[in-house]
């Protein structure tokens, strides 16, 4: 690794782990060589990067923006290391994954057997779970996570977007009437997505036909933690419900459930993502996995085709050799 690589990366890794000694913990090294390498990298760009005190360490303006750009080329960097060696390192071991229950149950369980045929050297262990897990305090190889992308010390590839629709059945729509726009919903008895906070209300944020945005403010008698209970007391005609089209695309096209507010989309900074520990080098049995999805998926995942093209992914199976 050239000098200037070096100087990058022990940068990120004091960035990353918060300390000095942390850092040199991590890469193996001693403190000092590590505050040489800053001071060299610092004297060589010409600014400096981190404020350093004897308790904390504080980036700069300069330091920020060299930081951001800093992880994207290390990044870069390991994945065409990877690509490299993918060829050379078959997949094996023990992969274990952690899957929201209904998206798990419905979308990504059924591909197993494919995956199976592709990998058979790798043992697969699913935990199907709407709790959030702690990925690296359980143990966890990735995680797929249904949310906004957060600032994390994990790294996340996107697998595919998660369009939401506003619906209700028949019969609820008959007795209660039809919401039009968003904020006819506070009208509404509204089934609402409860994680353990003990709340009977949620925020939904939207964008109108003409791009502008809003939220509204919806409550209802009734809430759960889980997406398939939802979905049956929409069903059920118990009130409105945020589902994702993943979840209800069949509901919505026997006409079972119904689509409320067109031309209006909601949560839409919500994707579908595969999360992992941030490592110079990720393991091959996960970017099987996460390659795997991806390529399943497609850029326009089945769920969000038209019906006559709603196909479930089949995947050549091809053995590794």
């Amino acid at each position: 690794m050239s000098d200037s690589l070096q100087q990058m990366s022990i940068f990120v890794k004091v960035v990353v782990s918060g300390s000095l000694s942390a850092a040199a913990r991590e890469l193996g090294i001693s403190p000092a060589v590590v505050s040489r390498s800053l001071s060299a990298l610092e004297a060589r760009l010409g600014t400096r990067l981190i404020h350093r005190t004897t308790r904390s360490l504080r980036l700069t303006e300069e330091g920020t923006a060299y930081f951001e750009s800093c992880s994207r080329i290390l990044d870069e960097i390991e994945e065409a290391d990877a690509m490299a060696a993918a060829g050379r390192d078959e997949p094996q071991g023990v992969l274990k994954v952690a899957l929201p229950a209904s998206f798990g149950h419905q979308h990504i369980a059924p591909l197993v057997p494919q995956f199976a045929a592709r990998y058979p050297k790798l043992r697969l262990a699913l935990s199907l779970s709407d709790r959030r897990v702690n990925i690296i305090d359980e143990g966890f190889d990735l995680a797929v996570r249904i949310a906004e992308l957060e600032d994390s010390s994990l790294a996340a590839r996107k697998l595919a977007p998660n369009r939401r629709v506003v619906c209700a059945s028949p019969d609820y729509l008959r007795r209660h009437g039809t919401p039009r726009t968003p904020q006819e919903l506070a009208k509404h008895n509204f089934l609402v997505a409860n994680w353990g906070e003990g709340s009977f209300a949620m925020t939904l944020e939207y964008k109108g036909p003409v791009g502008k945005q809003g939220e509204v403010r919806v409550t209802g008698k009734y809430a759960c933690d889980n997406w398939e209970v939802l979905r049956e007391w929409a069903l059920a005609g118990l009130g409105v419900a945020l589902k994702s089209t993943w979840d209800v695309r069949p509901q919505l096209e026997n006409g079972s459930l119904v689509a409320l507010c067109p031309g209006y989309t909601f949560d839409t900074d919500v994707a579908i993502y595969a999360v992992y520990p941030h490592r110079r080098h990720l393991p091959a049995k996960t970017r099987a996995f996460v390659d795997f999805l991806v390529e399943s998926f497609g850029p326009e995942p089945y769920w969000d085709l038209p019906q006559a093209k709603q196909l479930k992914p089949r995947i050549k199976a091809r053995a590794v050799v």
